[in-house]
This record gives C-alpha cells, structure tokens and sequence, in this order.
C-alpha cells in the first residue's frame, strides 16, 4: 500500500499540483497498480527469454540500390531551374 505522502513526493518530482482529491484517488489507484505488480512477480519466468516485443516484428523495407535514370538530359531540360548538371532549388533555411 502507498501512503499518501509518497503520492505527494512523487507529485512534487513530477512537478505536478494535486488537490486533496486527487491525492486520495491517486493514493487508491496507484496502490492497485502496485498489488497487480506484485502479483506478477510471483510468476515463475526463469524458463521465459526475455523480449523487446510481445509479437515478432521485422523489417520489411526494400533493399536500396542505385538505378541510374537513362534521360538525365531529358530530365533537367524540363527542370524550371538548373546549374549546369543540377537543379537549382531555392535555399530553405
């Protein structure tokens, strides 16, 4: 069970102003929280590897290969704006 000072301490860490109210419900819930946590580590997860995810998630991005494009003076000969071989955009600062 926390106590309500405790609920006070951790408010003033987290900058956060509580009214009594508050503090009472905030006493009861995070006390509830605590039970359930510590009715959790009761479980026997010695045989659980540990994970970052509850699902498997990987990465299915394409691979990034370099394809030169065939009219690249077609290209910058319809650019609104080129310098020599590039195309010239306005500075954005």
């Amino acid at each position: 069970m926390i106590s309500k000072d405790e609920v006070l301490r951790v408010a003033h860490l987290a900058r956060l102003e509580l009214e009594s109210a508050e503090v009472g419900a905030l006493t009861d819930q995070l006390s509830s929280i605590l039970d359930y946590v510590n009715q959790l580590s009761e479980l026997d997860v010695s045989r659980v590897a540990p994970t970052t995810r509850a699902i498997e998630v990987s990465n299915v991005t394409r691979s990034d290969t370099l394809i030169p494009y065939e009219n690249r003076a077609g290209l910058l000969a319809i650019a609104p704006d080129r310098e020599d071989e590039f195309f010239r955009v306005p500075k954005i600062m």
